[in-house]
């Protein structure tokens, strides 16, 4: 057959991976261990129909009334359905909402209507699992407490903000009745151009790794049944982020030790957290659909990292290996593939053929017994872990803090912490409050732009489900400084202007103007670019106020880093926010204001090109400009850029030893001080990145290998060492094996400097 040729090619380009050494063992964990014996004695009562039903999900819109491609609103669940997709084909998870956004008591009236279905009509009497995507909050629950996108929370640079985020968000997922949370997003953000950028940590490994598996400590604790914690779900294992044309959904082309290095570790730190789920990517990595591809899902997913959860499919994926990779014939020959490289549910989620047509493809010896077992007893060990057999649905009464304001000083923390100041030129930041101020832009005033996607409605583009009270740019800055001392005019849409000579002669009796600019709400394919420069309307209207001569504030709300020379050269401050979330209007005012002092780092490097989108750990070769000089790498700003309204002074740069062993257990401490030299208390992060300086793979030209973020008084001082062994400096070299290889490293921490040797 043509499918099995596809994969004796991905068996011959994946070859090398039964070579890597990186290998973990699987999680030893008793409490697991004897869900999983529930499990199996339960699978042993099963039917093949009974199996296949827990192996199947399907959104929510095939149980409601009406056609569910356009549902009536609100929606209603419809008997009949339930009576057809969890009776007759036992299906064993249901996933999404039909459109928008739900209250608390219609979620109630949903999940408990379906679990008492399941438990009381289906033959088995399993309760159902329920999948949502509460990726920055639960934020397709009206009221909820919204926090920053990922990328907004990575340039925090904060660890302990993200277990906080985690914490709450299964909290308030848990009270709007469901369990399982399609989050986070640790596809590793190294294409500037990718619409999903913004749902990523970033451009960096080391950085994604740490806020990811913090992320997923807050979401599940240490034990899933609590009431207060979900099952997290890793997206979207692997290589969906970098797609060689920049756009969403397309193909991927990674060499495999770049897959192995930058690629893996995000996902096999979240493995090593305890991780339960994870989603699989919806694309093709080096021309093979990673739904059917068992090198991946089965070769690297379980035996190289360990992973023993559920492995669940994206929206509709399955069916596309027919309709869009054309590697089947039909959706059953698809159902086949998928299955048998791994798949342990299939997220259809409208088709309720799956479990009729993998019924017949066990009958007819294409998908074992064995494979079907395996699946729906990852499945059902699931459901244990999560404590669904003893309370398939917790009272709503107990979870008092939905949206407490203890929630939503978290929230408010992580959008003010997640702000970045780009520039400040001439200290013109923070702002008086007894300035005149004309506040203008695409993205001023709307709570949509600052929440992106997933907010209310998929797009995040409707603001009848924006959060009663929250405010914008707008609305923050005339809270700050009075109505009277504003005056809002939008000047130009996102692509197009408006008013704008009404806002140039506006500008001329005015202190300050502050200009909002950036992208409107977009996530997956809908927000593919052909284009890195924001359009040619934004640019005017900031270049025409300065021409003015008043004072320009540049406000850049985006999801991704879009070109804006012009604009930077035009402005005389800029401040930067990726999606903070319901408080990110304020916190960006606490920062215009100076009521914050801003301590956000970018997790990307921001292009001033868009023709040259390198990352900050690019190769020596990458900086051959085109008269042969060394310095084509000139961004508009760095990977871990970010000012502050004090200044840092760094000292003592000190090493304990300039000889490391390989031995493990060796490690370099490596210490540096900081003081707070300037006129108000602080945050700061200090960045350690090492470069190697000779290796057998070509080398970045350096990589961040620890940070932290210290609060500091004015004149404090403190004095914060890394340990440092030769294991975390380990690459992936020729044989496709991870190494670390005698020789030079150079240390660097804010312009310090010094070198050390492995033997």
């Amino acid at each position: 057959m043509k499918q099995l040729t596809l994969l004796q090619l991905a068996l011959v380009w994946f070859m090398s991976l039964l070579l890597l050494t990186s290998c973990t063992e699987p999680v030893k964990n008793e409490q697991f261990s004897e869900n999983k014996e529930k499990a199996k004695k339960l699978l042993s009562s099963l039917t093949l129909e009974d199996k296949i039903g827990e192996m199947t999900q399907l959104a929510i819109d095939v149980l409601c009334v009406g056609n569910p491609y356009n549902l009536q609103d609100p929606v209603t669940l419809d008997e009949e359905k339930l009576k057809k997709v969890l009776v007759d084909l036992r299906v064993g998870s249901i996933l999404n909402v039909g459109g928008h956004a739900y209250s608390r008591e219609e979620w109630k009236l949903i999940i408990s209507t379906i679990q008492k279905y399941a438990i009381e009509e289906k033959p088995t009497g399993i309760p159902v699992l329920y999948g949502i995507d509460a990726v920055h909050g639960v934020n397709y629950t009206i009221g909820a407490t919204l926090f920053p996108q990922q990328l907004g929370l990575a340039s925090s640079w904060n660890p302990a903000l993200a277990r906080e985020m985690g914490a709450v968000t299964a909290y308030e997922t848990r009270a709007s009745g469901i369990p399982w949370d399609f989050s986070p997003v640790l596809d590793i953000g190294r294409d500037a151009r990718w619409p999903r950028l913004w749902e990523t940590f970033g451009e960096d490994v080391h950085l994604a790794s740490k806020m990811g598996e913090e992320l997923i400590i807050g979401y599940q604790g240490d034990n899933t049944a609590n009431p207060h914690k979900v099952a997290a779900c890793l997206k979207h294992f692997i290589g969906y982020s970098m797609p060689l044309t920049g756009k969403d959904r397309t193909p991927a082309w990674i060499p495999e030790r770049h897959l192995q290095e930058y690629f893996v570790p995000t996902f096999q730190a979240a493995v090593d957290a305890g991780a339960k789920t994870v989603m699989i990517c919806s694309g093709d990595v080096n021309g093979i659909p990673v739904h059917s591809n068992p090198l991946i899902l089965k070769d690297l997913l379980r035996d190289q990292m360990g992973f023993q959860g559920v492995a669940v499919s994206d929206w509709e994926d399955i069916g596309l290996l027919v309709s869009r990779h054309r590697v089947a014939q039909d959706f059953k020959e698809a159902i086949g593939l998928a299955v048998n490289a791994g798949i342990d549910m299939a997220m259809v989620p409208m088709d309720t053929e799956f479990p009729i047509l993998l019924k017949e493809l066990v009958e007819e010896g294409v998908v074992p017994m064995d494979r079907i077992d395996e699946a729906a007893l990852r499945v059902l060990t699931l459901k244990y872990e999560l404590g669904l057999f003893e309370n398939p649905f917790y009272p709503f009464e107990d979870y008092t803090e939905f949206n407490s304001e203890a929630h939503q000083s978290i929230a408010r923390e992580a959008a003010q912490e997640s702000v970045v100041m780009l520039k400040n030129e001439d200290d013109i930041l923070p702002l008086t409050k007894s300035a005149k101020i004309l506040v203008t832009g695409p993205t001023a005033h709307s709570l949509n732009v600052l929440n992106g996607g997933w907010t209310g409605v998929w797009q995040g583009n409707d603001p009848n489900y924006s959060t009663d009270g929250a405010k914008t740019i707008l609305e923050a800055i005339q809270s700050k400084i009075g109505g009277e001392n504003v005056t809002y005019l939008e000047g130009a849409s996102y692509d197009e202007v408006e008013d704008i000579q009404q806002v140039v002669t506006a500008s001329k009796r005015h202190d300050i103007a502050v200009v909002c600019v950036g992208e409107m709400t977009y996530t997956e394919i809908v927000g593919s670019i052909d284009e890195m420069r924001l359009p040619a309307a934004q640019f005017e209207l900031v270049e025409r106020i300065s021409a003015t001569g008043t004072p320009v504030v540049v406000v850049l709300v985006e999801g991704r880093p879009r070109v804006i020379t012009e604009i930077e050269e035009a402005s005389d401050a800029i401040v930067a926010a990726f999606l903070p979330g319901d408080f990110g209007g304020e916190a960006i005012a606490d920062v215009l204001f100076g009521d914050v002092n801003p301590s956000g780092k970018l997790p990307i490097t921001y292009p001033r090109f868009s023709n040259s989108l390198l990352t900050y750990d690019h190769k020596g070769t990458d900086l051959v400009k085109q008269d042969f000089s060394m310095n084509a790498f000139n961004p508009q700003w760095e990977f871990g850029h970010g000012l502050s309204y004090t200044e840092f002074i760094y000292s003592d740069l000190h090493l304990d030893k300039n000889k490391l062993s390989q031995n493990n257990d060796d490690k370099i401490q490596i210490s540096v001080n900081v003081r707070n030299n300037g006129k108000r208390a602080g945050k700061e992060v200090i960045q350690l990145f090492i470069s190697d300086m000779v290796a057998s793979i070509t080398p970045p030209v350096k990589r961040l290998r620890a940070f932290e973020k210290i609060n500091l008084e004015v004149g404090e001082s403190k004095t914060i060492t890394f340990s440092i062994s030769a294991k975390d400096l380990a690459f992936v070299g020729i044989e496709n094996k991870w190494i670390t290889e005698p020789g030079a490293f150079e240390i660097e921490i804010s312009g310090l400097n010094d070198v050390f040797e492995i033997d």
